[in-house]
């Protein structure tokens, strides 16, 4: 098996809570990130579900502030997410979380037009190359409107030491193999779908869908490693009835922090559900619909509070 740049794991999002002002509520954010460190020490802020295509420079400034301190405290590394549609704000929010003691980060495509092969070489030149010292996670998802395949990841891979993982949500198998067999030295976390295809061919991690049930989370990532693929499609089963639940109490339209926010809701009462506008979060309606059904179908999902 090869050594890769990143270790294998856990990685899951942290989400921001907004008062009722629209104010970072700093407080419970805190507490979501110590609540966190006890399932994962890999933790990031701002992918989609975090907000980050959302947040001003000082929200981001007062955030990224507030996670790194957490996260040190809890020996852990912070890894800060950078979405933009302009290469010059990401190379400035890179350098801005450089100031604020970061040194992982996970980018994502610039994406008012898709790159083409050309440019997304040169996305990763001024990224990576601008910046030696870090380590650069890349988040590749259809929003960006292209998705880097195994073989561009490969060939990157080697033009730049400091790319060390990829995040891959999607479940096609031919990429999912590609990644593993033209990446190598990357280590790719995909979703808890991907992962039981995915770990069959060779080593790879875990994007935690469900900020909720760590155990099971990790029994998947446990049960990966050693490929015990009985364990593995068991747990599987009810991951699809935790969506199937999501899904028939909630629209398959909104963005991702609306169905994160609900799991994070769950062991934190505390956490308010609304997203900055203009993007609608889920309903308190609806988050009691879908807690009190999944307490019918998989009592052992929902954390006592």
């Amino acid at each position: 098996m090869t050594n890769k740049r990143f270790p294998a794991g856990i990685m899951s999002t942290c989400c921001i809570p907004w008062d009722a002002s629209g104010r970072f509520a700093e407080r419970i954010f805190r507490q979501n990130v110590q609540q966190c460190l006890r399932g994962t020490k890999f933790l990031y802020v701002f992918g989609t579900a975090g907000e980050g295509y959302a947040v001003t420079d000082r929200q981001y400034d007062e955030i990224v502030t507030a996670f790194v301190d957490e996260m040190r405290n809890g020996k852990a590394e912070p890894m800060v997410g950078i979405i933009d549609l302009s290469l010059g704000r990401i190379l400035e929010r890179i350098q801005r979380g450089r100031e604020l003691g970061v040194k992982q980060f996970q980018i994502s495509l610039p994406s008012w037009g898709a790159l083409s092969e050309k440019e997304l070489f040169s996305f990763f030149e001024h990224v990576c190359g601008g910046f030696p010292e870090c380590q650069f996670m890349h988040y590749n998802l259809p929003r960006a409107k292209r998705l880097v395949t195994g073989k561009e990841y490969g060939r990157l891979a080697v033009n730049h030491p400091n790319l060390v993982a990829t995040k891959n949500c999607g479940d096609s198998q031919s990429h999912l193999r590609s990644l593993i067999n033209d990446a190598p030295l990357l280590q790719h976390f995909l979703s808890e779908a991907g992962y039981v295809y995915g770990s069959l061919f060779g080593e790879c991690s875990i994007l935690a869908s469900f900020i909720m049930n760590w155990p099971k989370i990790q029994a998947l990532f446990e049960a990966g490693q050693r490929r015990d693929v009985a364990t593995m499609v068991s747990i599987q089963r009810e991951v699809d009835i935790v969506l199937k639940t999501l899904f028939e109490t909630m629209p398959d339209t909104r963005i991702d922090g609306s169905y994160d926010k609900l799991f994070e809701k769950m062991y934190a009462p505390e956490m308010p559900i609304r997203l900055l506008p203009p993007y609608i979060g889920a309903s308190e309606e609806e988050y009691q619909n879908f807690v009190g059904l999944l307490k019918e179908r998989l009592p052992e999902w929902v954390p006592q509070t």
